[in-house]
């Protein structure tokens, strides 16, 4: 099979000759998720081939490549349109090319960083996205710079010899780095439309055999149409995203047929399996969606800290029962307790098939026997969590810290009225959190700004409330609120008592403790 290197990726993508079709969706990975395809690339983990279209025929509409305008092609034809492997091209070209300027903000794109000193051998990611207030030179090195020499000299001038033999060795492996692909070369444009269907039908790639004999139908069941059904069900609440997350779904039903997420398992589902679990996999689905959004207030997919979480629940909540299956006291507590130590202690960050391996056993478990303890993994709180992360909807973290304010039906601080968290949460509308030391008013005071947008200093607050707020000191602006609510407000917002006679650094470490013992609260931490 042909291969391409990063480096010819790029170039072929600069002239012009890599092009997306129009009929493609847009890029939709998250950060992390690049960072972790980056780290399989580096260590050489299979990422599957890449496939193109090449044709002497330009489309009159055509797609630009993440946040990027793709150049006019300088070398005329023939042309490679991205059938298979756009998220892959993308993350690339995104993460090493330096030539483009961004045209937009289609997706929440931040630069991946390589961590100094991390092992190859571990299972952890060697690679993390970060905004650039976040990165700590002696402990990340970019990725932009390896194919631009002049860069590359700049960004490695101030290592020591030690640390520029480590991002030599870093850049030369990326240098040889060789990605498979494969060609289809035709102007008939509906053979392209048939493959580019059966590609995005199976949602795997068309080199992978086994993967596509798990996705096969019968003449009575057919899978992509229950999977419309399932999404149409789930559309009036915020989790309709998920059926297109297929890779997600595959590990739903590896996860609940097998007790496996691993790819090596993925490879053991065949149709027949599908079709004998298909109701229970979906009734599972649809519990789990209504235990997340009535137990844990989380009514949009996009605030899900992990959806992976999603595969451990439906082994639980999976039952031929249309109504769901039913569930004690007990067992929502274990549930409840599972789910925010899982958030805290970053379960899902790394390591997930083998977290999936114990959590798929315990949930079987919990399901016969209401004592069966879930959550024996390790979770710490620090109140370094809320001091040290910056607000951002597109992290973990921050998604983590959202559901915690959700936790506790906060109030908006004038109007003293409940948050409304049904269009916030469903809609991943930003407008509804703010600061609670308004941003304008610490700037004057001269503070950086990752120490303004913390965790710490945010809450829900009604836009127009916030309106009111503007700029103006909580000395200034708590003049505004019912005096008799005051105490009522601040709690639900898991502020201190004397959260506006407070300086801001002594506002930050006493909040960021009342965070601390809510979470532990939720984990099952506290006493």
């Amino acid at each position: 099979m042909p291969e391409l290197s990063i480096r010819k990726i790029i170039e072929k993508t600069l002239s012009g000759e890599i092009r997306i079709p129009s009929f493609q969706r847009g890029f939709v990975w998250e950060p992390e998720k690049v960072a972790f395809f980056i780290d399989s690339l580096y260590k050489g983990y299979p990422i599957g081939s890449l496939l193109f279209w090449r044709t002497n025929i330009r489309l009159e509409n055509e797609r630009q490549l993440g946040n990027y305008s793709l150049p006019e092609p300088t070398k005329g034809y023939p042309l490679d349109y991205v059938l298979d492997g756009q998220q892959r091209i993308t993350s690339i070209f995104s993460v090493f090319q330096t030539e483009l300027t961004a045209v937009s903000t289609v997706s929440s794109w931040m630069d991946i960083y390589y961590i100094l000193g991390s092992s190859v051998e571990s299972q952890q990611s060697q690679f993390v996205p970060l905004d650039a207030n976040n990165v700590e030179a002696k402990k990340h090195f970019p990725l932009n710079c390896l194919f631009d020499s002049v860069k590359y000299r700049k960004a490695t001038e101030h290592l020591d010899d030690q640390t520029k033999i480590e991002v030599d060795k870093l850049q030369e492996t990326f240098k040889e780095i060789q990605i498979p692909f494969q060609l289809m070369e035709t102007d008939d444009r509906a053979h392209v439309a048939i493959v580019f269907e059966r590609i995005n039908r199976t949602g795997v790639p068309l080199d992978s055999f086994q993967l596509l004999k798990a996705w096969s139908w019968s003449t009575d069941f057919d899978l992509q149409e229950q999977l419309d059904d399932l999404s149409s069900d789930l559309a009036d609440y915020g989790y309709d995203g998920l059926t297109s997350d297929q890779d997600l779904l595959l590990k739903c039903f590896t996860g609940y047929i097998l007790g496996s997420t691993s790819p090596g398992a993925i490879t053991q589902l065949d149709g027949e399996h599908i079709r004998a679990n298909f109701d229970e996999i979906k009734n599972g689905i649809k519990s789990s969606v209504d235990f997340i959004r009535g137990e844990l207030k989380l009514n949009s997919l996009k605030y899900l800290p992990y959806p992976a979480m999603l595969v451990s629940l439906v082994k639980f909540f999976g039952t031929t029962k249309k109504g769901g299956a039913a569930f004690t006291d007990l067992q929502r507590q274990s549930l409840i307790k599972w789910f925010w130590r899982s958030c805290f202690s970053r379960r899902y960050s790394s390591g997930v098939n083998s977290a999936h391996e114990t959590d798929l056993q315990a949930m079987e478990r919990l399901v016969f026997d209401e004592q069966y303890d879930i959550c024996s993994f390790k979770c710490e709180v620090s109140p370094t969590f809320f001091t040290d992360n910056v607000f951002n909807l597109n992290t973990v973290n921050t998604k983590t810290f959202v559901a915690l304010l959700a936790s506790t039906s906060p109030k908006s601080f004038i109007s003293g009225a409940n948050v409304n968290l049904s269009e916030p949460m469903k809609l991943a509308n930003s407008k509804e959190f703010h600061h609670i030391f308004p941003a304008k008013y610490l700037q004057r005071l001269g503070l950086a700004r990752n120490r303004i947008f913390c965790l710490a200093n945010f809450c829900f607050l009604n836009n127009a409330d916030n309106q009111r707020i503007k700029d103006k000191a909580p000395a200034e602006y708590c003049k505004m609120m019912n005096s008799d609510k005051i105490n009522d407000i601040l709690q639900s917002a898991l502020c201190p008592s004397q959260t506006f006679c407070l300086d801001y650094d002594t506002f930050l470490n006493e909040r960021s403790k009342i965070l601390v013992d809510q979470a532990k609260v939720l984990c099952g931490m506290a006493g």
